[in-house]
């Protein structure tokens, strides 16, 4: 056992990689807003998440494995963040969160749909997210052969869905 962990416990190790307060927002903003780019980490995050917060836990995230940072083919000043296995095999966990979240707290509806879609899609519905994970940021051609049946443009669509419906009540 090394003394830099406090325990073997496999609790405490996932908490001392995961545990604070931003890591699983960065995370869950790739995952779920597909958002690859310091930038867009930095400013679509509905938590407001400080530069230097971000960039450390970017930093600490590509040391444990579960991101890889590459230059952007597109842009030569940008980074591509993208998602290791390690990462990916974090949706489970994301989606079991979401449950007891769900369950347990206020959420509020536009935030909360996508758990819902994927908590009622089952393993299925996880499995397949996963494979699209694998073809986006490992290239593994395990995605789908038409991007508008993604799982990602599935919880797109119902948000978007909710945020009309609100729209729809709070009127003009």
């Amino acid at each position: 056992m090394s003394d830099a962990h406090r325990s073997g416990c496999p609790i405490n190790l996932t908490l001392e990689v995961l545990g604070d307060r931003w890591s699983l927002i960065v995370i869950r903003d790739i995952v779920f807003g597909g958002r690859r780019h310091f930038r867009e980490l930095l400013t679509r995050s509905e938590e407001g998440i400080a530069s230097n917060i971000l960039a450390a836990r970017v930093k600490r995230l590509t040391e444990e494995g579960i991101l890889t940072r590459s230059d952007d083919p597109s842009h030569k000043q940008k980074a591509l963040y993208s998602l290791t296995e390690k990462g990916i095999e974090l949706l489970p966990v994301f989606a079991a969160m979401s449950v007891w979240g769900l369950r347990h707290l206020p959420v509020s509806e536009d935030l909360a749909i996508r758990a819902r879609v994927l908590n009622a899609g089952g393993p299925e519905l996880l499995d397949a997210f996963m494979d699209e994970l694998r073809a986006e940021h490992l290239g593994t051609p395990t995605g789908p052969a038409n991007p508008d049946a993604s799982v990602r443009a599935r919880l797109q669509a119902a948000y978007e869905e909710v945020l009309a419906r609100q729209a729809e009540k709070a009127g003009p």
